[in-house]
């Protein structure tokens, strides 16, 4: 079947940033006093751990990033025409999800609705009960028959595979293990974490099969689904943020602690202002002023996935230019610091220019506080893209986040019984990806810190 491809602006952004990421592996291999700081992240075993989690979310990441439009059937007329649904590979993966949409909400490996509807029954009055799903649990007949069996199998299967994976990986890497200790247990660990995520994913894939492993939500879509296709969302708007957010910090900051005079007061001044406006309100401006420019210019746009595009990518401009102002005030302090140490003063008497003792001697000595600062704002940014769309500007409602699937659950928890999978689906997710973040900036921050050990 012929396919369009479809390069949305954070599709190129993100790839551009896997090209600069896979350059920079290459000169750190190039580099031994990078490589051996390098290796002295990866041989903290939580690490490894993290690192495993982090590749694992950025495979997912990149496989809903890469987008096409499908070819209609031929219409006569001699041109290919294109479906106006852009999907992703990772639609492709998951269509059976996708595809198996009930009417309401189920819960969890159910084979029945949560709620109770009207059922017409051959040769009785129609009555209400909990309707048979369309999809979870079919294969078990009606009414469905040994469900407990098959979902044994199902988990046994799934992990037997995900056995024999990790059992490949071990092979693998068996021959270079490292003679240090250190180096075996950070190795194992990562192993370990790896066995621990195929299993996982064997099982879950099994289960998937036949039922809705995380349930449904109000109108029927699967919460496995949508939980996969947040994850995208959330790495588009921690890095891409982040991104914006960096530069203009360490320019400003730097430059405020190490000119001082007139040009620290221009600075503080500048970021004092933006810190006095409440955040919510001045992001929710220039989001709505963005949202008019783009629903005034709907030519601009083919498809709903461009415009949902657009106003992501706009998100996460205005999120980088309004959550700067931190990392600066505290790169402006550490620089007044360090303008005052010996060697910064002896390389100012034999006149050595400003950017070069900038470049050399400051800003080597701010990294780990900038990677520290950049994974805690990744944090909170994937945090705050739930609080946005609570409240009415986050991303687009055709975008699939972790906010708009905690918005959407929010009102659920005060059922009775309470619709808990979609919120908990979200939060595990979410937290994982969190904490393994975290994690691994603490090993990065800790090997690269000059001041420690």
């Amino acid at each position: 079947m012929s396919v369009q491809p479809v390069i949305l602006w954070t599709d190129a952004a993100l790839f551009a940033l896997l090209a600069a990421a896979l350059l920079a592996i290459a000169g750190v291999r190039r580099d031994p006093m990078r490589r051996e700081t390098w290796r002295k992240v990866l041989l903290r075993p939580s690490a490894a751990v993290s690192l495993v989690l982090l590749l694992a979310y950025l495979v997912v990441g990149l496989a809903d990033s890469v987008h096409f439009r499908r070819a209609l059937p031929d219409a006569g007329d001699g041109q290919i025409h294109y479906a106006a649904r852009v999907e992703s590979l990772l639609d492709v993966a998951l269509a059976h999800l996708r595809d198996t949409q009930e009417t309401t909400y189920s819960a969890p490996l159910a084979t029945h609705a949560f709620v109770k509807d009207t059922i017409e029954r051959e040769g009785r009055a129609a009555g209400r009960d909990y309707p048979r799903l369309a999809h979870g649990g079919q294969h078990l007949g009606e009414p469905p028959a040994g469900r407990a069996g098959d979902l044994s199998l199902r988990i046994g299967l799934g992990l037997l595979a995900g056995g024999a994976l990790t059992g490949l990986a071990w092979l693998a890497v068996r021959r270079h293990l490292s003679p240090e200790a250190a180096g075996r247990r950070s190795l194992m660990a990562g192993l370990a974490s790896l066995g621990v995520l195929l299993a996982v994913v064997g099982a879950v894939a099994a289960l998937a099969q036949g039922y809705h492993v995380f349930g449904t939500d109000k109108v029927g879509q699967d919460v496995l689904y949508l939980t996969l296709k947040s994850v995208r969302t959330a790495l588009i708007i921690g890095v891409l943020t982040t991104l914006v957010t960096l530069p203009i910090a360490i320019v400003l900051g730097i430059t405020a602690g190490y000119h001082g005079g007139w040009v620290d007061d221009v600075i503080q001044y500048v970021y004092t202002v933006i810190s006095s406006i409440p955040g919510v309100l001045l992001i929710a401006a220039a989001v709505l002023m963005m949202q008019v420019v783009i629903e005034t210019h709907p030519e601009w746009f083919e498809t709903a996935a461009e415009r949902a595009d657009a106003r992501l990518l706009a998100l996460c401009v205005i999120l980088g230019m309004t959550s700067w102002t931190g990392l600066c005030r505290l790169l402006r302090g550490e620089t007044l610091k360090l303008r005052e140490l010996e060697y910064v003063q002896a390389a100012r008497a034999f006149g050595v220019g400003s950017a070069a003792i900038l470049r050399r001697h400051i800003l080597p000595n701010l990294m780990h506080i900038v990677l520290i600062a950049l994974v805690m704002d990744f944090s909170s940014l994937v945090l705050a893209e739930a609080v946005l769309s609570y409240v009415g500007i986050g991303v687009d409602p055709n975008t699939i986040s972790f906010g708009t699937m905690i918005n959407a659950a929010r009102m659920e928890l005060a059922r009775d019984p309470a619709v808990w999978w979609s919120l908990a689906a979200a939060f595990v997710v979410m937290f994982a990806l969190v904490l393994s973040a975290n994690l691994f900036a603490d090993a990065v921050r800790d090997a690269f810190d000059p001041k420690a050990g």
